[in-house]
């Protein structure tokens, strides 16, 4: 059965129906799935074990076009969708494949934005549902913002630092243990880049240390601080638990909250 512009665009976007659920699961899957083929391409693996990768791989990159024009074709402002910040994110996954015909060196650095595109599910319960507080939900959501940064990073300094400088960027890891230390501004030292676009990432990885670490430990510290002055009254009509002590109605959906009642024990 055909699906018709506004049943594929609310499918493509639910994360409530089963439908919907299980398509962006199978996307999200997909992403991890690709994220992971791409760091394992840089070890040392068997040549019949690259080979049946690059398939996977070239697999799910059809898959990600074909979600991208479906988007595409189903939104109605596709100006606006065009320029908005998760097609980008799209676009700049699915790139390499359309111009994998093109002699492009830099278009291989387009490979490790993929795993931004889980962002758009930050903001939803559909990887933290099963998180019941607030402050839990706000820490895995600056765990998850964190790694996914920091995996981009490696991977665009791999990327770049290993085809000039091998030995000291062997594999992901190493580009990866490089990213935290340089965005932490621990900076040992024992692994340094030597091309120029090397250094301008890790200028970059260092400003984005010092900007985007503290911003996001002082809103936790805030809702930290929030929460000592709320107490446990459950919402009749969310579930909510935690509302300010004077609240009368819910924060989250209106409902008026009742007072607690004493629990009776035998």
């Amino acid at each position: 059965m055909l699906l018709s512009k506004e049943e594929t665009a609310f499918y493509l976007k639910d994360l409530e129906t089963p439908i919907g659920k299980t398509i962006n699961l199978t996307i999200a899957g997909l992403i991890l799935l690709s994220s992971g083929i791409f760091v394992a391409e840089t070890y040392n693996i068997p040549n019949f074990i690259r080979f049946n990768l690059n398939l996977v791989d070239s697999a799910i990159l059809i898959i990600f076009a074909a979600e991208y024009l479906l988007r595409f074709w189903s939104t109605e402002n596709k100006i606006k969708y065009i320029l908005s910040f998760y097609s980008i994110i799209d676009l700049m996954a699915i790139l390499p494949f359309f111009l994998g015909a093109v002699d492009i060196s830099f278009i291989r650095l387009l490979r490790w934005f993929r795993i931004l595109r889980l962002i758009r599910f930050i903001d939803s319960k559909f990887f933290f549902g099963s998180i019941s507080t607030e402050d839990g939900i706000i820490f895995a959501r600056i765990l998850f913002t964190l790694f996914a940064i920091i995996f981009v990073y490696s991977g665009l300094i791999y990327q770049v630092e290993h085809p000039v400088n091998p030995k000291v960027f062997k594999t992901f890891l190493d580009a990866f243990y490089f990213s935290i230390v340089t965005m932490t501004t621990v900076g040992f030292g024992d692994v340094t880049p030597i091309s120029e676009l090397g250094r301008l990432l890790t200028v970059l990885m260092i400003l984005t240390g010092i900007a985007l670490i503290p911003w996001q430990i002082g809103d936790l510290i805030k809702r930290l601080v929030k929460t000592a002055n709320q107490v446990e009254t459950v919402c009749v009509g969310c579930g909510w638990s935690f509302h300010d002590a004077d609240a009368q109605f819910c924060k989250i959906c209106g409902t008026k909250l009742l007072p607690n009642r004493p629990k009776i024990t035998y």
